[in-house]
């Protein structure tokens, strides 16, 4: 069966916007031969909606333009994904629904069995649960119909244990000539092996083609990667889509398998960060960028990032010295933006840290300079990044880590400004790592920026090791403890010093409110700071 896989790049509640992105590619995949176009999750409306599902004509506008879009769909049908009102007396006021139109007309409507309440998932707080997929008659073919998560609960694959039930059970003995699966599945690193494994399984199990169609694009934090698939009956792959890019292809559920080659983790990062920030900023309205260099290696893989995703022209790099600031630092910021060929200003910020000092200079008598002094010179530069970032109309971009982020190595009100944290859920050695992966086929970030010890330049020959341990140990004990959920105890007896440890815990724990205030970071790990992650910012737990 030759199946139009629309993977497609929606907005969250652009509707009338999704309404003509989706038809544009039913059009395209109908004129290459498609018998059937399957396009992704909640389509209509853009995911994840979250607490837009609760304004008032949003259920009604989703309906609409699903009727719309039937009375445009000719006689290939096209299945699509949207939010259906729920009328019961009872139960949560929205389904998340599946339709398939031909020659004008809705044939029929299914709901998500499945609803994911986990990590950055909270479905269940407004969709009511369908009974089973689906199956119908199309084109001559016995098709099963899967939203998403209704796939993720098979015996084969035994990576979460959140529900009490697998929908597809249903479809036992039932013959299934195809099943489809409507999705909008957030990438972080490792996802593509499981849903590889699970599509595979299924396909051999059910003994019927499985063809996965996977929405792409960046939405606030969330990253999906696209990457649809098709796998055959015997379960070979027949067909994968470009991960991090919009395609429409044509696919036959009959193919012999191929093998392509696998894309290195490294690489995938960069492109979900690119695209996470480039969507991001236009999502938002903003063609523009301004980001801070230091000289370091955080704000020139930011820097990099960010020219990739909004183009040379369109990005602003402002160097910021104090009197502490070192030489190679202000040049390597310059020989960084000239290597990019972005716009690149200095604004001291001597004066500006002097005057704060000044007005404070009565009520600080007394009290021995400490970290206060320090953060007057991160906050000097915050104010006249936001006053640029105002003036300009351009975003500002956050550049710290994930280390950093968790251990509090940050300034509130200072480095912290800005409207995206675009690293901020990579790790000091990925950070390393992705430098070097930039500079694989000329230099484009100075070498000296990649080699010499990170600082913030907060105080005269201050390092980050001053502080902290070394990265390679740091980001291994903040695995296990912020994604892992590991005790000290548990990291201890792995092998590292107990004095470590328990420090590098404590600033976790101290530093929760400073992330509450964060920027929005683009997740690309399993778990990242943020809507996935909630920990109470007053609590006594010791772990």
């Amino acid at each position: 069966m030759k199946i139009g896989i629309a993977q497609i790049n929606t907005i969250v509640g652009d509707i009338e916007g999704n309404r003509s992105l989706i038809l544009e590619a039913y059009k395209d995949l109908c004129s290459e031969g498609a018998e059937l176009v399957l396009s992704p999750e909640l389509a209509i409306c853009g995911y994840p909606p979250r607490d837009l599902l609760f304004k008032s004509e949003f259920a009604l506008k989703n309906e609409q333009a699903l009727e719309s879009i039937a009375g445009e769909v000719g006689e290939v049908p096209l299945i699509t994904g949207w939010v259906e009102k729920n009328y019961a007396p009872s139960g949560k006021p929205f389904y998340n629904s599946v339709s398939a139109c031909s020659n004008g007309r809705i044939l029929f409507t299914s709901h998500k069995c499945l609803l994911p309440t986990y990590d950055v998932f909270d479905e269940n707080r407004y969709f009511e649960s369908g009974k089973e997929p689906i199956l119908i008659q199309l084109a001559g073919k016995k098709i099963a119909i899967t939203v998403c998560e209704d796939i993720w609960n098979h015996p084969s694959v035994k990576t979460r244990n959140h529900y009490s039930r697998n929908p597809l059970e249903s479809l036992e003995g039932k013959k299934v000539d195809v099943l489809l699966n409507l999705s909008a599945s957030p990438w972080h690193l490792g996802k593509e092996d499981l849903r590889n494994k699970i599509l595979h399984d299924i396909a051999k199990s059910y003994e019927c083609s499985v063809v996965y169609c996977n929405l792409v694009g960046g939405n606030d934090e969330l990253i999906f990667d696209g990457h649809s698939l098709a796998y055959n009956s015997t379960g070979d792959c027949v067909a994968e889509l470009k991960a991090f890019e919009q395609e429409l292809r044509v696919i036959d559920t009959e193919s012999k398998g191929l093998n392509g080659p696998p894309i290195r983790e490294i690489e995938s990062i960069e492109k979900a960060l690119t695209m996470g920030l480039r969507d991001y900023s236009h999502k938002s309205g903003f063609n523009k960028a301004l980001i801070g260099l230091s000289g370091g290696i955080d704000s020139a893989v930011t820097a990099v990032l960010a020219v990739e995703a909004l183009g040379s022209e369109n990005v602003i790099g402002i160097s910021l010295p104090s009197t502490i600031s070192s030489e190679h630092s202000r040049v390597d910021a310059e020989k960084l933006a000239k290597n990019l060929g972005m716009e690149f200003h200095t604004v001291p910020i001597e004066k500006l840290v002097n005057a704060a000092e000044n007005s404070l200079e009565n009520l600080f008598i007394g009290r021995e300079k400490d970290v206060t002094e320090e953060n007057i010179q991160a906050r000097s530069r915050g104010l006249i990044m936001m006053a640029l970032s105002n003036k300009l109309g351009a975003l500002l971009l956050t550049t710290g880590n994930k280390s950093e982020l968790a251990v509090g190595y940050c300034t509130l009100y200072g480095d912290m400004c800005g409207g995206l944290a675009v690293i901020s859920d990579l790790a000091k050695m990925k950070v390393f790592e992705l430098a070097r992966f930039m500079n694989r086929n000329k230099e484009v970030i100075p070498v000296n920026t990649i080699e010499k010890p990170p600082s913030a330049e907060l105080r005269p020959d201050q390092i980050d090791e001053d502080s902290l341990p070394s990265y390679e140990i740091l980001d291994e004990i903040l695995e296990m403890y912020v994604e892992e959920f590991k005790s000290s105890e548990e990291i201890i007896k792995s092998g590292f010093e107990d004095p470590v440890v328990r420090d590098i815990i404590r600033k976790v724990d101290l530093n929760e409110y400073k992330r509450k205030q964060a920027a929005p970071g683009l997740k690309i790990t399993p778990l990242a700071f943020g809507i996935g992650r909630r920990i109470p910012l007053v609590q006594k737990y010791i772990s």
